[in-house]
């Protein structure tokens, strides 16, 4: 099976929508031929104002989101999806758990733990 890519991201929603890759650029306000382009992986995830566009037309859930924003920052050859960034600026601490995580070599299970512990607290939050 193919990785997916922001393009096949794109093309496969619009289909689960039956939506023309036409209707779908003239809602962006993007050429179809641009558009058919971004399908095509021959050019890179649009602007953040599209991504967000994209997101409400195809009316996608957190999970699909973050998916979305994922593969457009690795389009556009992009090292942290464009949620992330002022997240990790904005406070010391993240940056120096993420480099911390990096210098002992944190594992998967190591970070599914820590997910998992905040899960719990937001979960204990809302009772």
């Amino acid at each position: 099976m193919d990785k997916l890519t922001f393009g096949g991201f794109v093309r496969q929603k619009r289909i689960e929508r039956e939506m023309s890759l036409r209707t779908l650029a003239q809602r962006l306000e993007l050429s179809p031929v641009y558009m058919s382009n971004i399908e095509n992986n021959l050019k890179p995830a649009p602007s953040q104002a599209k991504l967000d566009k994209i997101a409400s037309l195809f009316m996608l859930d957190k999970a699909d989101t973050e998916l979305m924003w994922d593969l457009a920052a690795k389009s556009k050859k992009r090292q942290v999806s464009v949620d992330l960034p002022d997240y990790i600026m904005d406070r010391d601490i993240v940056r120096v758990a993420l480099r911390t995580a990096r210098e002992c070599e944190a594992t998967d299970e190591d970070w599914q733990e820590f997910i998992d512990k905040l899960n719990k607290r937001s979960q204990n939050g809302d009772e």
